[in-house]
């Protein structure tokens, strides 16, 4: 096992580093000199050529594109991703707090995911053909299809307005949660269960189970060793949930004024705030490469044949 994991980890190193080379890319795709964005950005009202010479000498553009790279990728380890073109923040230490307040807002809709989905496939694929089945199916269907801003704005309306039960933005309590983390869930349990039931379907069917119930094994114990085989296909699906989760979460946070990574990146892109939205795509971007890793471990673990293959 020890060894799959460093084979894992040897792989994971040189995608992260394209990664880098993608994402600091960004700022060079461009047809605007960098120098004259990052003036604009900062509503300069008169370019002169001395003030672009400048500019490039402040922020390291009159380097190399290689050794511009490499300062970047260097900084970024330390987390220093530079300052922002139009406030000269550090990016690092605004990101820092929107990045946790994002990241709990994912890990608890991904906990209410995953169990639900797990529960929800179990029972529809026991019970798959019956009226019960059917029924989760065909609600799922309907609020999967529901676009999430609307989902979100029809709770602010009868919830938080006209009930006056739960706030209707920002992050003042716990609360808060309640609302973004329903809208959320709602739009990824409609998805996450099917796969989860399509699984177990197919482990109901393999010869294993029949020769179990031959042999008088109950069902119960019949059932866990068929979750966990079919949570070996589940599990990739939720390790990548999390950054999904986490990299899609643009439209709820500037739904609910949630002070998080989605509400700042539209911020940013809007402003051309390029350091700040390259430390974002970097972020998403990693955790996306990590997550898949730690799924990849978690299967190896549960199935030692794909170690075997390793």
């Amino acid at each position: 096992m020890t060894l799959y994991i460093m084979k894992r980890l040897a792989l994971m190193l040189p995608m992260l580093l394209i990664i880098s080379f993608l994402t600091f890319v960004l700022t060079h795709l461009s047809k605007e000199d960098p120098a004259v964005i990052i003036l604009h950005a900062k509503e300069v009202p008169t370019i002169t050529d001395q003030l672009l010479v400048e500019t490039r000498v402040k922020y390291g553009l009159d380097q190399p594109f290689l050794m511009q790279y490499w300062h970047w990728l260097t900084d970024a380890l330390q987390f220093n991703f530079g300052h922002s073109y139009v406030t000269d923040e550090s990016v690092g230490d605004r990101i820092l707090p929107a990045f946790w307040n994002t990241l709990k807002l994912t890990l608890v809709s991904s906990i209410f995911i995953i169990i639900l989905s797990v529960i929800l496939g179990v029972f529809t694929a026991i019970y798959r053909g019956t009226f019960f089945d059917r029924s989760i199916r065909i609600i799922a269907f309907i609020l999967t299809a529901i676009p999430s801003y609307l989902m979100a704005s029809i709770f602010i309306i009868f919830i938080s307005v006209k009930l006056n039960i739960l706030p209707t933005s920002g992050l003042t309590s716990a609360m808060s949660y309640v609302l973004p983390v329903t809208v959320i869930v709602i739009g990824y349990v409609g998805i996450y269960f099917r796969n989860v039931r399509s699984s177990m379907i197919h482990q109901l069917n393999q010869d294993y189970v029949l020769y179990a119930r031959a042999s008088g094994i109950k069902q119960k114990h019949i059932i866990m060793h068929v979750l966990r085989n079919a949570m070996q296909v589940a599990i990739s699906i939720f390790c990548m949930s999390i950054p999904i989760i986490l990299g899609g979460t643009v439209v709820i946070e500037n739904i609910f004024a949630w002070p998080g990574l989605g509400q700042l990146s539209v911020k940013a892109i809007l402003e051309r705030d390029f350091p700040f939205i390259q430390a974002y795509v970097l972020i998403i971007s990693v955790l996306f490469v990590l997550f898949n890793t730690l799924a990849d471990v978690i299967n190896a673990y549960l199935n030692p044949k794909l170690r075997g293959g390793s």
